[in-house]
């Protein structure tokens, strides 16, 4: 364990060397470009998705909106190979008091603003919130 520990810490990040209107892929908002590098701390740059969201990343790629996830979701977007992610549309629109019988059983799963399907957790709260209040009933799915 302290082995992948010390391996860790000598890992070089991914977003080490960003500079301000690279293109970028995040697996939740999609398209966008790095709007500001701020150099050192904990959250080092931010992006501006072209559908609106604005959003801090750490070196490393780990966004600001989750305390949940502490893995990269967001790539050069020269670096990711859309082809292999899961993009299809739902089979059936479920109903609200599906969606949320599914969320609490955690086998529900949300199309992202980027238009890849996930765990409801993985994708920020209020984008679920703003698919309930506008009735985008479509975006919601039983988890595979």
């Amino acid at each position: 364990m302290a082995k992948e520990k010390l391996e860790k810490l000598n890992q070089v990040p991914y977003f080490k060397n960003v500079e301000e209107g690279d293109k970028i892929f995040g697996l939740v908002f999609g398209k966008g470009k790095v709007a500001n590098v701020w150099g050192d701390g904990y959250y080092t740059f931010e992006i501006e998705y072209d559908n609106g969201y604005t959003v801090p990343y750490t070196p490393d790629g780990v966004p600001g909106w989750s305390g949940k996830l502490d893995y990269q979701t967001v790539f050069y977007t020269e670096d990711i190979d859309l082809m292999n992610l899961d993009i299809a549309p739902a089979e059936k629109v479920l109903s609200v008091k599906k969606i949320i019988k599914l969320r609490d059983k955690g086998k529900l799963e949300i199309r992202c603003p980027s238009g890849i399907w996930t765990q409801t957790e993985f994708c920020p709260g209020y984008v679920m919130e703003e698919y309930l209040e506008n009735n985008k009933l479509h975006l919601f799915r039983k988890a595979k």
